[in-house]
């Protein structure tokens, strides 16, 4: 973890080279509670956290701190957990999730049809949207890669769908591609890496 200056710096230059319509997500999978001091002293004000055990310990030491996004897989007896501690989920993608969860969601669809990933299939989307009352926008994790240039068709799709649906939030994009993500109409990206690691 770099100083609070060094993420500072991070932080501000991506949000700057983002532009206005995007919020950054510090990714804090691999934070632990008490590097979330550095966050904090850099400003960041949202944190996304993948793991629902983590996000009650750290919410209950800095819930005031940050806007907490919760960006991981979200098994339905976790929700209550979400629903108290937050403003946003982006990754609802279960119809037991979505009767429990009661905060505003984001749908992850699966778009790489990879079976390790969560998410709903793109066909099933209209169906899915009408179990949830409070779905804001999409979600997405395209295939791994080094090059963010093939994370692009799948930013695309997930743009086109949204369209389709008049679904404003788009999540897409983590430390590798989300520049591309940008491009093709992210309002919410998550990075992790980038902030927080030289090199």
């Amino acid at each position: 973890m770099l100083s609070a200056d060094d993420v500072r710096e991070r932080y501000e230059a991506i949000r700057q080279e983002a532009g206005a319509g995007v919020t950054v997500v510090a990714a804090t999978k691999y934070v632990s509670a008490e590097d979330l001091v550095v966050l904090r002293e850099a400003g960041v004000e949202v944190v996304g956290e993948n793991r629902a055990q983590d996000l009650e310990a750290k919410h209950a030491r800095f819930g005031d701190a940050f806007r907490w996004h919760f960006i991981g897989h979200l098994q339905s007896r976790k929700a209550k957990t979400v629903n108290e501690t937050c403003e946003l989920c982006h990754s609802l993608s279960s119809e037991s999730a979505a009767r429990r969860l009661t905060v505003p969601a984001l749908v992850e669809v699966n778009l790489s049809g990879e079976s390790s990933k969560s998410g709903i299939a793109p066909d099933e989307l209209e169906s899915f949207l009408t179990r949830y009352d409070d779905v804001r926008g999409l979600m997405t994790m395209p295939p791994a890669t080094d090059d963010a240039e093939s994370s692009r068709p799948y930013f695309r799709r997930l743009r086109e769908l949204a369209e389709r649906f008049g679904l404003r939030e788009l999540s897409m994009g983590t430390s590798q591609d989300w520049r591309v993500a940008v491009e093709e109409g992210a309002t919410l990206i998550r990075v992790g890496s980038t902030l927080y690691h030289s090199g």
